[in-house]
């Protein structure tokens, strides 16, 4: 086997550390994605009984973005596995608590069906800001593309950005504003 082929091959096997950006971005819709990594969907080499997935960093879950009404009316159930240890939670509730959870559910959710989801589970690191620590972000890779674009705030946009910026009408200097 040549050289080449050899570094293709372990490349191929080896386990690869991929970082995702949560800010705004859907939990459940960044699930799928985050799946397909930790499964190694994405591998030439993939096989549902194959453990062959990747290591997924997924930062800044405290800014995630549900849609519509889904912060008061998505509720989360947890049991404490005493009689009447039954509670559902609203996001907003579990949100403040632990703002990684929202994420660990949503992926945890997404590898329904897979044999190995508490393995698999293992290998996804969740941080709610962008502090990471040195050594795990030497491991970094990869960058998952993010599916929605994170808008600018508009107290973010530079001044003189906004000065050239078209406008639709000039009002004239007379114009007095109500």
């Amino acid at each position: 086997m040549s050289a080449a082929k050899r570094v293709q091959q372990w490349a191929t096997f080896a386990r690869t550390w991929h970082i995702f950006d949560c800010k705004w971005q859907d939990p459940y819709q960044s699930a799928h994605v985050i799946k397909k990594y930790l499964m190694g969907m994405h591998k030439p080499i993939y096989h549902p009984m194959n453990d062959c997935g990747d290591v997924v960093l997924c930062i800044n879950s405290r800014e995630v973005a549900l849609r519509g009404d889904d912060w008061r009316q998505r509720a989360y159930f947890h049991h404490t596995g005493y009689p009447g240890g039954a509670t559902w939670t609203l996001a907003w509730e579990v949100h403040n608590k632990d703002p990684t959870m929202i994420i660990k559910k949503a992926v945890y959710r997404a590898l329904k069906g897979n044999l190995q989801r508490r393995h698999t589970m293992q290998r996804l690191l969740i941080y709610p800001g962008e502090e990471v620590p040195e050594d795990i972000m030497q491991n970094v890779t990869n960058q998952i593309r993010q599916f929605r674009p994170v808008p600018t705030r508009l107290d973010h946009i530079p001044e003189d950005e906004v000065k050239q910026f078209p406008k639709v009408m000039e009002y004239p200097e007379d114009y007095v504003l109500k």
